[in-house]
């Protein structure tokens, strides 16, 4: 596997082990991270993501030393000395060393990982059903940061998705409206309208989730931020996902109805990879 891993000033071809018992981060998870993507020669909203893990990192109550634009010039770096002609994932984080309940923000560390990981394939789809498990809300949990704390529930959501037979899970808000799948958001399509849901404080109003709306928008095609329900999922035209991983997945089967990739769909994934060719690196 073709990788970069940056910490405390050095570059690492092979994974650095650097968290012991006594860390905050290992036993109290005052870790905050970002995920970005490269792949043919490009890196699509690299910025914004670099932006969002110093965000995060100050939501949970750390003190990163390194900016926004440091960031992104280390991800631009370790890029730099690997093949172009593969896709990675970037994964910018941020973790408190010291602390007790609180983490000691003077103990923030940072570390950088670039690792091959190819997108899934065109044209490929995935399967959804609804989970039993929710998002949190804002006041339950640092709902605000790409924070890793709020990743067991989606865990727990894909592994009980995957013991059904299928890919991914949608998760609903405590108050019973969708909210987002257990790794990306969502979109559905009816009547030819681009629908998603609408930012709550609940889940992660995604970068590539707002990359897609502007796209969208400058196309023509209608979009709304709105208030959904199962219920408009089980009636959808279409479904597709926007998230870092994948970018722009259709969704072909849910709760055991079959759906083809739509013409909206179908559009978003090419509006977004042609946009795309502008963010090289």
């Amino acid at each position: 596997m073709a990788a970069r891993f940056f910490h405390d000033g050095t570059w690492y071809t092979e994974n650095p082990r650097l968290t012991g018992p006594m860390d905050h981060a290992f036993w109290m998870a005052s870790v905050v991270f970002d995920g970005a993507r490269a792949f043919e020669g490009l890196a699509p909203d690299l910025t914004p993501h670099c932006e969002r893990v110093v965000r995060s990192a100050r939501t949970m109550l750390l003190d990163p030393k390194e900016d926004a634009a440091r960031v992104e010039e280390l991800c631009r770096e370790g890029l730099g000395e690997l093949p172009r002609d593969r896709a990675y994932y970037i994964r910018p984080m941020f973790f408190a060393r010291t602390g007790f309940v609180s983490p000691d923000p003077e103990s923030t560390e940072f570390a950088l990982a670039i690792y091959e990981s190819p997108l899934p394939a065109a044209g490929g789809g995935q399967s959804v059903c609804l989970s039993t498990y929710r998002r949190p809300a804002r006041d339950m949990a640092p709902t605000d940061a790409k924070a890793s704390c709020l990743y067991p529930n989606s865990q727990r959501a894909l592994r009980e998705a995957t013991q059904r037979g299928y890919d991914n899970a949608l998760l609903c808000d405590p108050s019973g409206n969708v909210a987002a799948l257990a790794t990306a958001n969502i979109w559905t399509v009816k009547d030819g309208v681009a629908m998603t849901p609408v930012w709550n404080g609940t889940f992660l109003n995604g970068i590539t989730k707002q990359r897609m709306a502007e796209l969208f928008r400058a196309d023509g095609i209608e979009v709304q931020e709105v208030t959904l329900t199962p219920q408009d999922f089980a009636e959808a035209d279409e479904i597709f996902t926007t998230g870092n991983f994948g970018k722009v997945v259709p969704v072909t089967r849910y709760e055991g109805r079959d759906l083809q990739p739509g013409p909206i769909g179908r559009r978003a994934h090419g509006l977004y990879f042609d946009w795309s060719r502008s963010e090289g690196y």
